[in-house]
């Protein structure tokens, strides 16, 4: 949500002022005293290679539409980003994995709808089969060398940093 579209106190419904707070502007009811922090989004994705290829999926949606990526999405709140990656993976590709071990993180928004922090997860594939689904329209196996256009560059750096 853009900062600018925090109007009304979500506790008193009165509307709200910006003022300097915790060493930065931010919306503030004038009545209760809530104020509004913006929280972080965050993902989670599963780096899976086999055979010498890594598997991504075709984005359906935008932004970027087309365009290839990890199996990844957002965390939900209180859920364990590990099992994020798992879920995602299992949504996206039909993939069970496992995962082995905590790659890297991304810190970068990359579009306004973006996540602030990608979680990278290596995994193993377990079972199910490959049969993309849910935002994804296709799932394959690329060469390091033989890449598709990408659609984020947070997927760029990962695959960069483990070809």
């Amino acid at each position: 949500m853009r900062l600018e579209d925090i109007r009304f106190c979500p506790s008193c419904a009165t509307p709200l002022v910006s003022r300097e707070k915790f060493g930065q502007p931010r919306p503030v009811c004038p009545a209760c005293g809530w104020v509004y922090f913006d929280d972080p989004k965050v993902a989670a994705a599963a780096l899976i290679f086999q055979n010498g290829k890594v598997l991504l999926v075709r984005r359906v949606n935008e932004p970027h539409r087309g365009q290839w990526t990890l199996p990844a999405g957002f965390i939900n709140g209180g859920e364990d980003p590990a099992r994020a990656a798992i879920r995602e993976c299992l949504e996206e590709t039909g993939l069970e994995v496992r995962i082995t071990a905590l790659l890297d993180i991304y810190a970068r928004r990359e579009h306004p709808r973006g996540a602030d922090f990608v979680i990278f997860y290596q995994a193993e594939i377990e079972g199910g089969a490959l049969q993309p689904a849910d935002d994804a329209d296709a799932a394959e196996w690329f060469a390091p060398e033989s890449l598709p256009p990408l659609a984020f560059e947070a997927t760029r750096y990962i695959l960069d940093k483990f070809k």
